[in-house]
């Protein structure tokens, strides 16, 4: 197959996600009182409502309409006063009652969006020809054309929604006129447009069509599946702890063009949702997961192509490479005059590759009405207030306060700001300091913590490392007192023995020379000796330099400060 940045200069990717969000931080389900806990024994966090028994009825949990209001305020939605819950139907194991309980037309938070950064080599994946008139185009045709979703949303709207006039849930009445409109999207004449910078970097927005409120499925584990899937599979098990999660699923519309932004949206979103509190976004045990929509077609064709879906990837990494093979696999087809079947794919990382799971199923397959058992909601204003005072300073503001307070790079304050954890660890180190010292404390943030941390298997508030030693050990690097690879060593003692960086510093004898006079002999002795590498670094050879500074580093035995014998070997080699 073509290369994915060859391919794009031809073919349009047109990309939307569904990013399913598991509440983790909650007490109990979303329907019942059941203990919300994966850890626990198989099947011992179950009770009627979640076993689907005949007569149990569901009672919505509080907390959990709390942190989904919280979460479309916090990506800029409209938080919808009047919403109810549907009924999907379908027939599978891991859900006892043959439905899932979810949100209709009108979700509790519709029409928001994120600005996303799309730098490096990430952004030469979107080709020039996508910026400007050629992109408002794109847009607005893709938002007309993605008729897959709308048109089930407005067909069950017009079967069965819930308006003021007609508050029982179990009649079908036409939909209000609000309802309505808010299924009817943007003003596309007022599209704002990515622009690229000239350091190749671009911002581009990012529209959500909805976060919806819905329950999890049961866990299916297939023993002697492949890759844990159901083909090939000896017996599958069914772990209903699971069934009954409060989750949060966020639908963006189909703007994003490229896996680079498809991944960054996601990345964005979980230091969000992070921040707010809300789950712990954990990938790996399932708690965030991501289903990527994708269809193709030329250049300057208005018409959308056939879309597939890839199910549940469970990385960035997953996300990124499960698009781009599947960008690349459906130009290849079309290029060869196949066809595109809408169909629901999986990610095998191993072969990197996709496969096809099923057709997709419709509305009409999952068999929508609103939910009889569960009343409409009625948000009032008091309610959305409430939440929106108990949302925290944002991951994106709080970037820039770094940027602007401390002086760091923005890439670090991005870093550093999308885990709470982290961010207050790194406000107490860098407390008062600014300019190259505040620097270095993010730069231990983000290159020493983080591997710290995966060697030892800790959570940031429980890996050792107080502020006061980060603080310490940062004024040291800043006043190059000690080189960079013994604050790597500094910074494994420090977590192992809890002690302060000044102290072992000392006890080791790490302390850089910085006298000029002292180090100008060391410099002499090697430059006498290296004869050879000195005329080749004045033939115009000069990676050899690197050579010279650490056989200086080596005479001093380790003592001599690398910076200074740098510069004091190019001035002797001019």
């Amino acid at each position: 197959m073509k290369e994915l940045t060859e391919v794009l200069r031809d073919w349009e990717a047109v990309i939307g996600l569904e990013i399913h969000t598991e509440l983790t931080t909650l007490d109990t389900k979303m329907f019942c009182g059941c203990k919300l806990s994966h850890d626990d024994e198989p099947n011992t966090n179950v009770c009627p409502v979640c076993l689907g028994l005949p007569g149990a009825l569901p009672v919505p949990n509080k907390r959990a309409i709390e942190y989904i209001v919280k979460a479309g305020i916090a990506t800029n939605c409209e938080i919808q006063k009047h919403s109810m819950f549907y009924r999907k139907h379908y027939f599978y194991p891991d859900m006892a009652k043959n439905f899932q309980t979810t949100q209709g037309p009108v979700a509790f938070a519709m029409h928001g969006h994120l600005d996303l950064e799309v730098t490096g080599r990430g952004a030469a994946e979107r080709p020039e020809c996508a910026f400007g008139e050629a992109e408002a185009a794109s847009l607005a045709s893709a938002s007309a054309g993605a008729v897959g979703l709308s048109a089930d949303l407005s067909r069950m709207a017009g079967e069965g929604a819930w308006d003021e006039t007609n508050p029982s849930p179990s009649v079908p009445a036409a939909a209000s006129e609000g309802a309505l409109a808010a299924l009817s999207g943007y003003d596309t004449a007022a599209f704002a447009l990515p622009e690229r910078h000239e350091d190749g970097s671009y911002t581009v927005p990012i529209r959500i069509l909805r976060i919806h409120m819905e329950e999890d499925a049961a866990k299916m584990v297939h023993v002697g599946g492949e890759e844990g899937r159901i083909g090939g599979a000896a017996e599958s098990l069914i772990d209903y702890n699971r069934c009954g999660t409060p989750l949060i699923e966020l639908v963006t519309e189909p703007d994003l063009r490229t896996p680079e932004e498809a991944r960054l949206f996601m990345e964005k979103l979980r230091r969000i949702f992070m921040t707010l509190g809300i789950s712990d976004c954990s990938m790996e045990k399932g708690s965030m997961r991501c289903d990527g929509n994708v269809s193709l077609r030329r250049r300057g064709d208005t018409r959308l192509g056939t879309k597939t879906e890839l199910k549940n990837l469970n990385s960035f990494k997953a996300l990124h490479d499960g698009l781009a093979y599947e960008i690349c696999r459906q130009a290849e087809v079309l290029e060869e005059g196949g066809i595109i079947y809408q169909e629901t794919r999986h990610w095998e990382p191993s072969r990197k590759r996709t496969v096809v799971m099923r057709v997709k199923e419709t509305a009409d397959d999952y068999r929508f009405f609103p939910d009889p058992d569960l009343a409409p909601f009625d948000l009032t204003d008091e309610f959305i207030e409430h939440c929106r005072a108990e949302i925290p300073e944002l991951p994106d503001a709080k970037r820039d306060r770094y940027e602007h307070d401390f002086g760091i790079k923005r890439a670090d304050a991005e870093q550093i700001a999308g885990d709470p954890a982290v961010a207050e660890l790194f406000e107490e180190a860098a407390s008062g300091l600014a300019g190259k010292e505040a620097q270095t404390v993010a730069n231990l943030v983000v290159n020493e913590l983080p591997a710290h941390l995966k060697a030892t298997g800790a959570a940031v508030e429980d890996c050792g490392i107080a502020p006061e030693q980060l603080r310490s050990l940062a004024k040291l690097l800043a006043s190059d007192a000690i080189s960079s690879n013994q604050g790597h060593e500094v910074f494994v003692a420090m977590a192992e023995t809890g002690e302060d960086p000044e102290q072992i510093v000392d006890a080791r004898g790490m302390r850089q020379v910085n006298d000029t006079d002292a180090l100008q002999a060391t410099v002499d002795e090697v430059l006498a000796r290296c004869s050879d590498q000195a005329q080749q670094y004045r033939d115009g050879n000069q990676k050899v330099i690197g050579f010279l500074v650490g056989q200086c580093m080596k005479a001093s035995r380790g003592t001599g400060n690398p910076k200074l014998f740098n510069e004091l070997l190019r001035k002797a080699l001019s």
